[in-house]
């Protein structure tokens, strides 16, 4: 019989993340062979992700009973964000190399630390601080202002806009979590998602050939998986052990983007990159040193 502990959440969390990388890496390889916007890319993978999330619902203990809500709300703001969330990350990956677009989403706990001073009131020493001005260095680092062959300003918005919301939704979600279950909180934004995609890619879509189609319809699985694999994670682990391994994403983008787009990352994305990740590996570090673990995951997806 296998035990399922904290290694068994590691696993877990290790196959979130490559999911990740591939859901992005698929969305992305998709946009390069015909026209696909961020809407669309927002509802196939609510489209083919929500029959993941269902078989695990219909599996949980109390089955659609987890999926009321006291607080319906808080749920309509947290799917807001994360729907503007998720099509602002969407356009910055349409626009950009998958390794910068990864990249630049990892400056969410940054964001996250930075907003938790202004909502939740907690104080950041010197050490936090320091790791927040290296987080924003590596960001300089990949921008390069004014730099020829530099990364479109216009995709670096989009994306850090991106990551901007997440970190409001990860605030959003430690006083959300307090009441409600992870299952309600998954399903109710892939709803929220399919909504709204299914809605712009009405207004500005494009139709697809079987092959782009098929594409599209693998990188939503492959984000419904995640998300399953991320949630479930956190039944057997801690926080302070699992959000690590979520700059794993990182070189999956990296691994990806080599295969299937043949994009050659670069000195100064490899190089802000690295200051990226040292500043959110950091991040967590200091608060599993403070126990300031959560429930939540420390960079959950929009």
């Amino acid at each position: 019989m296998i035990r399922h502990g904290t290694s068994y959440g590691m696993a877990l969390r290790v196959a979130a993340a490559l999911c990740f990388s591939l859901m992005y890496a698929l969305m992305k390889w998709a946009a390069t062979l015909e026209p696909v916007s961020a809407g669309e890319m927002v509802f196939y993978r609510s489209l083919f992700g929500l029959p993941v999330v269902l078989i695990w619902i219909a599996s949980a203990k109390g089955g659609l009973a987890s999926i009321t809500t006291r607080r319906p709300m808080v749920h309509v703001w947290r799917c807001l964000l994360g729907v503007t969330g998720i099509l602002l990350i969407f356009q910055g990956l349409r626009l950009l190399p998958l390794a910068d677009a990864t990249t630049i989403g990892f400056t969410s706990p940054i964001f996250a630390t930075l907003l938790s001073i202004a909502f939740l009131k907690e104080r950041v020493r010197r050490h936090r601080w320091a790791a927040i001005a290296v987080g924003f260095l590596g960001v300089l680092v990949m921008v390069r202002p004014g730099a020829e062959g530099a990364p479109p300003l216009a995709g670096l918005l989009f994306a850090l806009g991106g990551a901007f919301v997440a970190a409001s939704v990860t605030v959003t979600l430690r006083q959300l979590g307090k009441t409600e279950s992870a299952t309600a909180i998954v399903f109710w934004f892939f709803i929220a998602c399919s909504v709204a995609g299914g809605t712009l890619a009405l207004i500005d879509g494009h139709s697809h050939g079987w092959a782009v189609l098929a594409i599209l319809a693998a990188g939503g699985l492959a984000g419904g998986l995640a998300q399953l694999l991320m949630t479930t994670s956190l039944r057997h682990a801690p926080v302070s052990a699992l959000a690590p391994l979520d700059y794993l994403q990182m070189v999956g983008a990296l691994v990806l983007g080599w295969l299937l787009l043949s994009d050659v990352p670069t000195v100064t994305t490899l190089g802000g990159a690295a200051l990226i990740a040292g500043s959110g590996l950091y991040i967590a570090w200091r608060e599993r040193v403070l126990r300031r673990d959560s429930t939540l995951p420390s960079t959950p997806t929009v």
